[in-house]
């Protein structure tokens, strides 16, 4: 039976005590304001690893060769300084996140490139090039996966069995974060175990860090080309993951607002949409079911309620029957006027875990007119897309708790 390969590597990780002051959030979760900030705590961050640009001044171009240069020497002093140690060893690990009362426990390991480049490990977003060339580049100049891919699977009870004996252990590192968010990593004793029961992951999909997967496979690629001896054990092949089951996952809506009514008054626009479903005041700021979305179109207005049509939605199609499609194909576009959510500036994303407080402040404001809170994307959802070999819309999944980065680190020799 054909299945992904999973491989130990020996980790780059920060001491025990030094957990809480190099893990940072993960490199495209923040502006640069936002990163300088998180950078400018201590000197430790991996933010000044992962963002480097961080170091230069606020008009420096974060592509300039400079920049990739700085994020390797910063690698090198956590090295050098002792606040990250490589493991003697190749070795398996595990990796848990508490968020209040949600728990996720993933495998920490390296996945083969060839399993992402053969659709083994199955994707369900575009990438932005100019995205892909620059994590690329980093990871080249870094020689180094410097944060993990985010990766599930469909849960295997023997699988799961194995991890929570791991988790009794003495743990390497165990911290809470400023936001909240509870980190705990184990070395795994039982690898062989645990190696034999991961035979049974047939197929991966990429949840969250599909410019990380993307660049990690290019990297490789431009590596075995460079090495006439190319065998495809090096370890360049091998990539930086983090294997979660997927009923541990949890998946946050990714809401929308819109800047203008392109030329509608509110009214205009809650009359135009009674023709795609049923449009009722509400009190409620998210909708509690499939099919719904809220719209606030300030405080005059307040939040109603859209529910779609449902005798119009074709459950068959994995990815028309998306609420977040159905909302940019029957309001966005026809009605507001919304082109490629990739490209438009018109419209923003604002993740979940942001609230809905931030869609009201955003209207309220004025720079915006309208927002659209979502109910969420379900797992399943995703996992039927990738299964079928389709692309979800942009800013359909919105996972929490992010990865940190820097708590393990995959070399690239």
């Amino acid at each position: 039976m054909t299945h992904i390969q999973i491989r130990p590597f020996r980790a780059v990780s920060p001491t025990p005590s030094d957990a809480s002051r190099v893990a940072s959030v993960p490199y495209d979760v923040v502006n640069r304001d936002e990163a300088k900030m998180h950078a400018s705590k201590n000197e430790e961050s991996f933010m000044r690893v992962v963002r480097s640009e961080v170091d230069f001044e606020d008009d420096h171009s974060p592509y300039d060769d400079a920049v990739y240069a700085k994020a390797r020497a910063n690698y090198e002093t956590l090295l050098e300084s002792g606040a990250m140690q490589k493991d003697g060893e190749a070795g398996l690990y595990l990796y848990r996140q508490c968020m209040g009362e949600h728990q996720q426990v993933g495998l920490v390991a390296c996945c083969h490139v060839d399993d992402y480049n053969n659709n083994l490990i199955k994707k369900h977003e575009h990438t932005r090039k100019v995205k892909e060339d620059d994590r690329t580049r980093h990871v080249l100049e870094l020689n180094a996966n410097a944060g993990p891919v985010f990766l599930t699977y469909r849960g295997q009870e023997r699988i799961d069995d194995l991890i929570t004996e791991e988790m009794i252990k003495r743990p390497m590192f165990h911290f809470v974060a400023e936001d909240g968010v509870t980190h705990t990593g184990w070395r795994v004793v039982n690898e062989s175990a645990l190696l034999d029961a991961c035979q049974s992951i047939d197929v991966a999909y990429v949840a969250d860090g599909h410019h990380r997967s993307a660049s990690a496979a290019r990297a490789a690629n431009e590596r075995k080309e460079a090495n006439s001896n190319h065998s495809g054990d090096e370890e360049y092949n091998w990539f930086l993951a983090v294997l979660f089951p997927s009923t541990q996952l949890d998946i946050l809506p990714y809401n929308r607002v819109v800047k203008d009514l392109n030329g509608l008054t509110p009214d205009a626009l809650l009359e135009a949409m009674q023709s795609v479903g049923s449009v009722e005041k509400t009190s409620m700021p998210s909708p509690e079911h499939e099919g719904q979305c809220c719209v606030y179109l300030g405080k005059e207005h307040g939040w109603h309620l859209l529910t779609f049509d449902p005798s119009s939605i074709d459950k068959s199609d994995p990815v028309a029957s998306l609420d977040v499609e159905l909302l940019q194909t029957r309001v966005l576009t026809p009605m507001l006027g919304v082109g490629d959510p990739r490209s438009d500036t018109r419209i923003d994303f604002v993740g979940g875990i942001r609230g809905t407080d931030e869609l009201e402040g955003r209207v309220d404001s004025g720079a915006c007119a309208v927002a659209f809170s979502m109910y969420h994307t379900t797992i399943d959802q995703l996992l039927d897309v990738a299964d079928a070999g389709l692309i979800m819309p942009p800013k359909s999944t919105w996972f929490e708790p992010k990865l940190r980065s820097g708590l393990f680190v995959h070399d690239l020799d």
